[in-house]
C-alpha cells in the first residue's frame, strides 16, 4: 500500500481550501517536531487513549483503525476536535504500518491482537503502546519482547500505575525495608459482573469486517451476545484482564521480582454459567523464593468497589477492606495497604498507628508522557515489554493450573515451561493460528 504523509493527505482531503477552513486554527507544533501516531482498536480504552494522545500539542493522531468501521464517525470527531488536525480513519491496520511516516502505534484491541499487532508494528520500524494484558497467552508475550528487542523498538503497556508518582513513592518505601523481611504479599481483584448468555448467530452487520476482527483467532460464528472479555479464543479471561493491574503493580513494589517457582490453582467457572469458558473465580499461590503471593479474584462480589474517583482525586483513602482491588504487603515488622490507579497506601505498625502513607492519582498522563519521552530518546519506558510479560505471566500461570485441573504446577524461567508437566504445556500458547494471521517462531 503506498504511504501516504501528513501533505498529502491534506491534499486528499475534501480540497485544500476546505480543510483549511476546517482546520484553520493548525498547532504551531512542527510537524517534524511531532510524534505521529495510529490508533488500532476503537473500543472504549481505544477511544480514551486516541483522545489523551490527540490532546497534545507534541502528538498528531494521524489514524484511527478498527474493524468495524461505524465506530469511525464519533473518534475521528473527538480526535479532530482535540488535536486540530486531521485524521483518516482505516479499516485494516497494515495502512498504519505501511506509511512510513508514523512513528508509533497504539494497540487498544482485544487481547488476541495484542501480539502480532505489536510484532508486526515492530517489524515495520515502529514503536508500540499496547493495552493490557500484554498479550492473549504466555509464548506470544515472550515473542513480543523478542521482537521489541531485536527490532529496538519502545513496547510499552498499559499498567499506567508504574509512572504514577505514589506508587514510586511505595516502591521506594518497600525497597528501604522499613516493613521487614516481607513473606506474604495478597492480591485482591473482587468484581461484579452479569451473566451474559449468548444469543443466536446472526448476520454480521454492514461495516465489521468480520474475519480482520477475529484475524488469529478462529472465526467463530457472529453472536452479538458474546461478550469477548469471557471467551479464550479472543481473550485471558475478564479476571486477568483487570487484574494484570494489581499484579504488575505488587510485583512493581517488590522489585521486579524473576517468575514464581511454583504456581498453585483453585476456582473455575462457578457462579456465572451463563456459556463462557473463562472463570468468574480464580484464587492462585505463587512460590516465589522469599515470598509468597496469595492472588483471589471474583466476578460475583458486589460488596466489593474499585477506588473511586472522588476518592483518588480528593486526597481520600479507600474504606480498605471493602476495596476490591486492593493489594496488601505483610512485612516483619508493619503492614502495607496499597491501591491501583490512585487510592494511595498507608502503612500501618503492631499497634495499628498509621506511621507512613502516600494519597494517588490516576496517572494516564504521566504514563503517556514517559512513552513518547522513551520514543523520542530510545530509553526503556516504565512499563516496559519485559516487565509487561512476566506480570501478565503470572495470569497465564494461573490459567494453565486451572485448564490442567486446579493443580500445582513447578514453573522454569529459562523455558517459560512446566517441565514436571509437559502436558501442562500447550496451556501456555495457542493451539493454532488462522492463516494469513500467524505468530512466527522467529520474529
Amino acid at each position: 500500500m503506498k504511504p501516504v504523509d501528513r501533505r498529502q493527505f491534506l491534499k486528499q482531503s475534501a480540497g485544500a481550501a476546505a480543510t483549511m477552513a476546517l482546520f484553520g486554527q493548525l498547532r504551531s507544533a512542527e510537524p517534524n517536531n511531532q510524534v505521529v501516531v495510529g490508533v488500532m482498536g476503537l473500543g472504549g480504552r481505544g477511544r480514551f487513549l486516541a483522545e489523551r494522545f490527540a490532546a497534545r500539542r507534541d502528538v498528531w493522531v494521524a489514524y484511527l483503525c478498527d474493524a468495524d468501521t461505524r465506530r469511525f464517525g464519533p473518534a475521528r470527531k473527538a480526535v479532530e476536535q482535540g488535536q486540530g488536525q486531521p485524521v483518516q480513519c482505516v479499516q485494516d491496520f497494515r495502512r498504519i504500518l505501511d506509511d512510513p511516516s508514523v512513528d508509533a502505534l497504539i494497540n487498544a484491541t482485544p487481547d488476541h491482537w495484542h501480539g502480532l499487532g505489536t510484532i508486526l508494528a515492530c517489524q515495520a520500524g515502529k514503536h508500540v503502546y499496547v493495552e493490557k494484558p500484554l498479550a492473549h497467552n504466555a509464548w506470544e508475550g515472550r515473542k513480543m519482547v523478542e521482537a521489541a528487542r531485536k527490532y529496538n523498538r519502545v513496547v510499552a503497556v498499559g499498567t499506567q500505575t508504574r509512572s504514577a508518582p505514589y506508587a514510586q513513592a511505595a516502591r521506594q518505601f518497600v525497597q528501604s525495608g522499613a516493613l521487614g523481611d516481607i513473606r506474604l504479599v495478597r492480591v485482591y481483584n473482587l468484581m461484579q459482573h452479569p451473566m451474559q448468555k449468548l444469543g443466536p448467530e446472526q448476520p454480521v452487520p454492514e461495516g465489521l469486517d468480520w474475519d480482520l476482527w477475529c484475524g488469529p483467532a478462529a472465526k467463530l460464528p457472529y453472536v452479538p451476545g458474546r461478550y469477548w472479555l469471557n471467551t479464550a479464543e479472543f481473550s485471558c479471561g475478564p479476571i486477568p484482564g483487570d487484574a494484570v493491574h494489581q499484579l504488575d503493580l505488587a510485583r512493581y513494589v517488590m522489585g521486579d521480582p524473576p517468575p514464581p517457582k511454583t504456581v498453585s490453582h483453585t476456582g473455575g467457572i462457578e457462579v456465572l454459567r451463563d456459556g463462557r469458558d473463562t472463570p468468574d473465580t480464580q484464587y492462585a499461590l505463587f512460590e516465589y523464593d522469599t515470598f509468597t503471593l496469595l492472588f483471589q479474584a471474583s466476578l460475583w462480589a458486589p460488596y466489593m468497589k474499585k477506588i473511586a474517583p472522588a476518592i483518588r482525586d480528593g486526597d481520600l483513602f479507600p474504606d480498605w477492606p471493602f476495596c476490591g482491588t486492593r493489594i496488601e504487603l505483610l512485612g516483619t515488622t508493619a503492614f502495607m495497604y496499597l491501591g491501583r490507579h490512585g487510592g494511595g497506601w498507608q502503612v500501618f505498625d503492631d499497634n495499628h498507628k498509621v506511621i507512613a502513607q502516600a494519597y494517588g492519582r490516576q496517572a494516564d498522563n504521566e504514563h503517556i508522557d514517559n512513552f513518547l519521552r522513551c520514543v523520542r530518546s530510545g530509553g526503556r519506558p516504565n512499563a516496559d515489554v519485559e516487565q509487561g510479560h512476566q506480570s501478565t505471566l503470572l495470569c497465564h500461570l494461573a490459567n494453565a493450573a486451572w485448564r490442567a485441573g486446579n493443580i500445582k504446577l513447578r514453573f522454569d524461567p529459562q523455558t517459560e515451561s512446566f517441565p514436571e508437566t509437559p502436558e501442562a504445556n500447550r496451556f501456555l500458547r495457542r493451539a493454532g493460528y488462522r492463516a494469513p494471521w500467524v505468530v512466527p517462531e522467529k520474529v
